[in-house]
């Protein structure tokens, strides 16, 4: 039986579909975009560096965040936003002549003649994703292929890091929409931060001066129920000494705690509940990674990367990669690779971490992941998706530095999109070959 509140939640939702089919009799607003991102959970990734960079260089556009009301609390005052499913949203989703987005539009929309839809995404990928989730059958069961290709069916463009994304998208996502080989935007705050603003940042977590932040922020396991971390960060402090800070982010899947760091101890920082991913990399003098896409954006630092997977057999059953991240060969493994807690704490104790060898993986890796990525991949992106056609003012002939910090010295079938590449819209960041 019907509860009264669920009555009235049908009504609304009907009520607001009829308002938003009139709507799209509206004509277009040529000055409105439309961002979301992480369906609807506020202003992150790449979404953001497109929105802050369109408000540079094409002002004219006005920005509208798509958020979940029980998102809404992340939003700071003076960013324009409407609530998802609201009369102002789907006036917005109708009418907006530019659609951002790096995951989907929740409730579904109808895409109109005129409209441009950039997909962004939100990370390169080591997981098998699109229609390559068909050959794994707990995947396979809670997904729906064909609304997957009816959203690609959407898409005007599609952004990528690197070759090997552009390829994977290609095959997972097949559609006609123009792939833009640019670089990730989320990623140029990487190369252009300085050396006072990654202070600012440690300050603001109390990282204490001198002391060695490691970043632990492992991805969501589709074969586990809540934050469940294959690493005693608590642990791990207390063997590597007082020397080290462990920063703990769980997966947004899991809400904005990870449960963790002993009140007043300043060893376990849980960093869960934190806006900007990108602020806690540039914080850490190094990434103790697992299966995230985290692990491909900080490469762009060029600072130290440990793999710790003691589940790597698991996830490759039941979610499939796209290539073995643990093979040690240069371009598949970004540093060390561990397995257990005892081995895990001798890579920092001995100095692995940033040796030689570690080091030489890490340029392959970074090498094949962030070829695209060089300060510049929002301004590149926001020239092309808004059609500005004048000159790059910010390019330069050599790829950008990553920005310094307190760091102690698959292949796949392209699909039938067109390519836009880096050199089309400014200069191309050059390879460290």
């Amino acid at each position: 039986m019907p509860t009264r509140a669920s009555v009235k939640r049908f009504v609304r939702r009907q009520a607001m579909r009829a308002v938003y089919r009139t709507d799209l009799r509206r004509p277009l607003d040529p000055d409105l975009a439309v961002y979301g991102a992480y369906w609807n959970r506020g202003v992150a990734c790449n979404p953001a560096a497109i929105h802050a960079k369109a408000r540079e260089l094409v002002p004219h556009i006005r920005g509208v965040w798509a958020v979940s009301s029980r998102h809404r609390d992340r939003m700071e005052p003076g960013v324009p936003y409407v609530i998802e499913g609201s009369r102002p949203y789907w006036r917005a989703m109708a009418t907006a002549t530019y659609l951002v987005n790096n995951s989907s539009f929740p409730g579904g929309f109808t895409k109109r003649p005129g409209q441009r839809y950039l997909q962004t995404h939100h990370g390169t990928p080591l997981k098998t994703m699109g229609l390559d989730q068909r050959a794994y059958p707990a995947l396979a069961r809670k997904a729906d292929f064909g609304k997957i290709l009816a959203h690609v069916g959407q898409w005007d463009f599609s952004l990528s890091a690197n070759p090997h994304t552009t390829e994977v998208w290609g095959r997972v996502y097949p559609g006609a929409y123009e792939r833009l080989d640019l670089g990730y935007p989320r990623n140029d705050v990487y190369f252009t931060a300085t050396a006072e603003d990654i202070a600012k940042i440690r300050a603001e977590l109390r990282i204490a001066d001198g002391r060695t932040a490691l970043l632990y922020a492992p991805t969501h396991r589709d074969y586990r129920t809540g934050f469940v971390p294959d690493l005693d960060p608590e642990r791990l402090a207390r063997e590597l000494g007082p020397q080290y800070v462990v920063l703990v982010r769980a997966h947004y899947f899991y809400g904005r705690s990870a449960g963790v760091g002993a009140a007043g101890s300043g060893r376990v920082i849980d960093v869960t509940g934190h806006p900007r991913v990108e602020e806690l990399c540039l914080a850490a003098d190094a990434l103790i990674a697992d299966y995230s896409s985290l692990i491909f954006d900080y490469a762009c630092l060029d600072r130290p990367i440990v793999v710790h997977a003691p589940d790597w057999a698991a996830y490759r059953a039941a979610r499939g990669t796209c290539f073995d991240l643990l093979s040690g060969r240069p371009g598949d493994t970004p540093g060390p690779v561990t397995t257990t807690p005892d081995r895990l704490a001798d890579v920092f104790r001995t100095g692995e971490w940033r040796s030689p060898e570690a080091a030489a993986l890490r340029t392959a890796f970074r090498e094949r992941f962030c070829p695209y990525d060089d300060g510049h991949a929002a301004e590149r992106v926001v020239r092309r998706f808004f059609d500005v056609r004048e000159p790059v003012a910010s390019s330069t002939s050599e790829r950008a530095s990553p920005a310094s910090g307190p760091v102690p010295t698959g292949r796949c079938s392209p699909g039938t999109a067109s390519t836009t590449s880096a050199s089309m819209w400014g200069t191309a960041p050059t390879r460290t070959r």
